[in-house]
């Protein structure tokens, strides 16, 4: 069949294909599947991958988009563009003691371009270039499974040669449509596993064609050895498991490209045998490119560890409880669990959370737990694959196996555990380049039952079916993840004992207003892990607006005695004393707040209405600057300012600050307000009537508004004017305080100049 595919080529490739026939079994010959010339698989494969994600274009941003875009300050046109290569992921900087020392200063870079192409924070641009960069990589596939499966043949004039086309078809596909995907395509900042896949795939692709004129592993490319460890290191600054590749590329080379044989080497080693040089070690290049290979990796982490500045990351004990563990049995019983449902994902990808950590998988503590057959059903499985792969007379199987189990493994190695505490329990976003392993394994396996098998229709209508059956389940979970309320929602039947899940639905429906539906949520969260410092705060913060002062006191109190540095929780404590009254103690929590979070204008602001409640004017307006100094366009510091000004009779500073405040804000409505007011009392009657109207223009449901112009046309003496403003703030707020009394004293005024001009 690949014969009559190629027969185009000049006779010397025919040639080519009958040599390989005869030096190796060709899965493609046992399986029933459709076979396809290279461009046309390819659109296939990027047609289905396109379908399968298609309904997330016009999602919103969701869970960690809001930190890694909207609120990281690396994406806007301000921000020197060098600050990325010292930012880490979410716009920290890596030398702080909170960074999580993600460095990915080129996936920020994309989405800063899609921010200043789209004028700001709009979501669809951000999708397209998903959905576009996973439709890429699946066709990027079809070239890779062709040499994982097929190996690496060249014709005569250099084009390399598909010798598994019907395999490396289904194997793209398999990939294409894996729902484990939907994380990195649907969800924003799955940005950086997708840059990372791209560049990944493209440095294996370019470490391939080094070979193009190799006889035997003796002639290689050194340009295109070197182009493979730049694209390796441009991976990595997308994402850090982009540095695996040159593991994977040194693996490929010594069993593809040199026929390296490893339980043959390693007998030859134990019995320190002198035939080393034909096991292959030391066959022309091999090591020196392994040498340039690792030189090169240990280059970039060496680069990297230094742009670090500081030691890892510190995470929680709620992101990843097993690392905390104290014995070294359970730890290393609940890794090898988290293993044993990465690998379940993959196989049946049914159960899918966008967060899995907080209690959603509890903590194996003894064998006597049942989930232990987990794990071992894991390493039975992967002792019997690496048996296989090492001990297999059959070359072929070696080859394959092995390369698949090093797709699967390798490059889920930094998410391990192993070299370093990782900040999640489980991710499905780390599974992306793994799958490639696991299409690699499954593919290899429909072929051997596909040789066995009698009826090979029947087996590849199941393969097809379990791909349509993908297909709707991406379909499905892409349309989940187009929305915070329906990702969180999902979540609650996957993961019921995940604190962080109903932390994330409380907080959804406290932003839409349902604030009772929320606590319900908040006090759930709590009950499931009764140290989340952040569902405590969430809750007192609702509590403290409905009045509920006395519970709201208790939570935000024990939250900051669990996390003595949570400013946020320090201010609202502060927030909730002041409102009992207890002025010292809301002053000291405000403090408090300040000295763990120095740039805190919004505890700076609540400390100022503090000293104006206790009529400490000047401290009040110290702390209000504070506030707009930290943060300029904080409107409600400049308002307090001006009226606390204008209330103690000092007009000229409150009109300078006013200015001062429209200056830096220029469309706020409510400094227009308060700065009309002040030059009203001020005589400057032109000026004032100008701000009032520009306000209300803003804001022309304000009965307040209309109320105060109206004060001051009736100062100005333009009464008719005074009286139809008096009109629409009382038919706007009927009960405005002062309004009805203001508008019977012109009522009667005008009615004795009526009375006079009569």
């Amino acid at each position: 069949q690949i014969h009559n595919q190629h027969n185009a080529e000049a006779p010397n490739l025919e040639q080519a294909f009958h040599r390989m026939a005869q030096t190796e079994p060709n899965l493609d010959h046992d399986i029933s599947w459709f076979l396809l010339p290279s461009y046309w698989a390819k659109m296939v494969v990027a047609l289905i991958s396109f379908l399968c994600f298609a309904n997330s274009y016009d999602g919103d941003f969701v869970f960690d988009d809001s930190e890694a875009i909207i609120n990281n300050k690396d994406l806007r046109a301000e921000t020197p563009l060098g600050d990325l290569w010292h930012h880490d992921f979410w716009g920290s900087k890596l030398s702080s003691n909170t960074s999580h020392k993600s460095y990915r200063p080129l996936t920020v870079l994309t989405f800063r371009i899609n921010y200043l192409f789209a004028g700001g924070f709009y979501p669809i641009g951000f999708h397209v270039i998903n959905i576009i960069l996973h439709c890429t990589i699946s066709v990027l596939m079809v070239d890779v499974f062709s040499i994982l499966l097929g190996g690496l043949q060249f014709s005569n004039k250099g084009r390399r040669l598909n010798l598994a086309p019907k395999t490396s078809l289904l194997a793209a596909l398999l990939f294409a449509v894996h729902p484990v995907h939907t994380e990195c395509v649907a969800g924003i900042v799955g940005r950086a596993d997708l840059l990372c896949a791209l560049f990944f795939l493209l440095s294996f692709l370019g470490y391939c064609k080094a070979f193009r004129e190799n006889k035997e592993g003796h002639n290689f490319s050194m340009f295109w050895v070197l182009v493979s460890v730049i694209l390796g290191a441009i991976a990595m600054l997308c994402k850090e498991q982009g540095i695996t590749i040159l593991g994977l590329n040194a693996v490929f080379d010594a069993l593809v490209i040199n026929k390296l044989n490893v339980l043959e080497l390693i007998q030859k080693l134990l019995h320190k045998d002198k035939s080393l040089e034909n096991a292959g070690l030391f066959r022309k290049g091999l090591l020196f490119r392994i040498t340039l290979l690792m030189s090169g990796g240990a280059s970039i982490l060496y680069i990297r560890w230094r742009i670090m500045g500081t030691g890892p990351p510190a995470f929680t004990e709620v992101d990843n409880p097993a690392s905390f563990a104290d014995s070294l049995f359970v730890r290393a019983i609940n890794y090898n669990y988290y293993y044993s449902l990465n690998a379940w994902l993959l196989l049946c990808p049914w159960w899918l959370c966008f967060d899995w950590s907080m209690g959603c998988i509890p903590l194996i503590k003894s064998v006597s737990d049942w989930r232990i057959i987990a794990l071992a059903a894991l390493w039975f499985c992967l002792i019997g694959l690496i048996c296989q792969a090492l001990c297999s007379e059959d070359s072929h199987k070696r080859r394959i196996l092995t390369l698949g189990l090093g797709f699967l493994i390798i490059p889920f190695l930094p998410a391990s555990n192993l070299f370093f505490r990782v900040g999640f329990v489980i991710a499905e976003r780390v599974i992306y380049l793994p799958s490639i392993g696991y299409c690699i394994l499954f593919t290899y396996g429909f072929s051997l039952l596909s040789k066995q098998a009698k009826k090979k229709k029947i087996l590849a209508v199941a393969v097809l079916g379990i791909l349509l059956i993908n297909v709707m389940r991406c379909a499905l979970r892409s349309s989940q993840w187009r929305s915070e309320e329906q990702l969180f929602r999902s979540a609650l039947s996957v993961c019921p004992l995940n604190a962080k899940v109903h932390y994330n639905v409380g907080k959804n429906l406290a932003d839409k207003g349902n604030q009772s539906a929320a606590i319900k949520y908040y006090r759930e969260a709590v009950r499931l892990n009764p140290k989340y410092v952040h569902a405590m705060n969430n809750l007192g913060n609702i509590l403290k607006e409905r009045n509920e002062l006395q519970e709201a006191e208790e939570l935000l109190s024990l939250a900051v005695q669990i996390q003595p540095d949570f400013a946020a929780a320090w201010m609202n404590l502060g927030i909730v004393q002041n409102s009992l009254r207890r002025f010292e103690e809301a002053e000291q929590s405000y403090w408090t707040a300040i000295k763990h979070r120095k740039k805190y204008p919004d505890c700076y602001y609540n400390l100022g209405r503090l000293y104006a409640d206790l009529n400490r004017h000047i401290d009040a307006l110290n702390a209000w600057r504070n506030a707009t100094v930290l943060k300029p366009e904080h409107s409600l510091a400049w308002n307090n300012m001006i009226i606390l000004l204008d209330n103690t009779g000092n007009l000229a500073q409150a009109e300078a600050v006013g200015r001062e405040a429209l200056e830096l804000i220029p469309n706020d409505h409510s400094l227009m307000f308060s700065l009309a007011n002040v030059l009203g009392k001020s005589q400057k009657y032109k000026e004032s009537e100008a701000l009032f109207l520009k306000a209300i223009k803003a804001n022309p449901n304000a009965a307040s508004y209309h109320g105060n112009l109206a004060v001051l046309y009736h100062r100005w003496g333009n009464l008719d004017l005074a009286k139809k403003h008096y009109e629409v703030s009382l038919k706007l707020d009927p009960m405005a305080p002062g309004t009805k009394e203001n508008y019977n004293l012109l009522r009667r005024k005008l009615e004795q100049l009526q009375k006079k001009g009569g």
